[in-house]
């Protein structure tokens, strides 16, 4: 037997094990991935109410806000504004001044990737522990307005790997993310990646949307179930955005009315 036919048995196996796997690490006695707690979840509930606290951040690029302003102070309205017309808090400066509104809508970041989260997103990816996934994807269910996001979707696509990609992981953690978030709503072979590509975090800005041009595709034969429909992105981390907005204008190119996206952690902003 060839080598490559024998590592791509070895994804398939992978593949194929990881939701059983998932669900079974979750129902199972564990240790906690953090502090070492046992007998605990895969991450314990102490934990969770110290590295999982709350933060503001802005709805469309997910990038942290400051906290916002007492509700008993007032500020004068600005007389150059016309109409005195007012923004949502929840949306930064920098997302305020692209103007037209982007192919993406919503998007939502449960915690910063930073310790222990980003830790734990290299046991998850790297080190074959589908496990994590019950927990990582209740975290993400609890953050204001997710819950609403899931229940008014139509779909939820995992933002997908490169077959390059898969084969060396063996998974899709977004697809295992979703699954736990939404099994009876997540199509796992709808939204496709046409291409490799090179990590967005290794290139400046201006090349970000170069690397993906034309790296999302949907299956032919199915192209037309997103027409219409409010469908539901979801990754595990976040980096530029790059990818999430591509992976939109190509969703809303099919006709998709609306497209949000949910992800798991949030890179600090990246310079150009």
């Amino acid at each position: 037997m060839r080598r490559g036919s024998v590592w791509g048995k070895s994804a398939y196996i992978k593949a194929m094990l990881a939701p059983w796997l998932a669900r079974a690490a979750h129902a199972l006695p564990s240790q906690c991935a953090v502090c070492h707690a046992w007998p605990s979840q895969s991450i314990c509930s102490a934990c969770l109410d110290t590295f999982a606290t709350t933060q503001t951040r802005c709805s469309r690029c997910a990038l942290p806000l400051p906290p916002p302003l007492p509700a008993n102070l007032v500020l004068p309205a600005d007389p150059t504004a016309p109409g005195q017309a007012q923004h949502s808090p929840r949306v930064c400066g920098t997302c305020l001044r692209q103007g037209a509104p982007a192919a993406l809508g919503t998007c939502l970041a449960a915690v910063p990737y930073a310790y222990p989260w980003s830790g734990l997103l290299t046991r998850f990816k790297f080190r074959g522990e589908p496990g994590l996934a019950e927990r990582l994807a209740g975290l993400m269910r609890q953050m204001p307005q997710a819950q609403t996001l899931l229940d008014n979707c139509a779909l939820v696509l995992p933002v997908p790997l490169s077959r390059e990609r898969l084969r060396e992981r063996g998974f899709n953690q977004a697809l295992l993310l979703a699954q736990a978030l939404a099994p009876t709503k997540t199509e796992a072979h709808l939204l496709l990646r046409m291409r490799h590509t090179r990590p967005q975090s290794e290139l400046p800005r201006a090349q970000r949307l170069q690397n993906l041009q034309g790296v999302f595709g949907l299956e032919p034969l199915r192209a037309n179930e997103v027409a219409g429909h409010h469908v539901l992105l979801v990754d595990d981390v976040m980096t530029t955005g790059t990818s999430l907005q591509t992976a939109a204008q190509t969703l809303r190119q099919a006709g998709a009315r609306q497209v949000d996206a949910l992800v798991l952690a949030r890179t600090p902003d990246l310079p150009d």
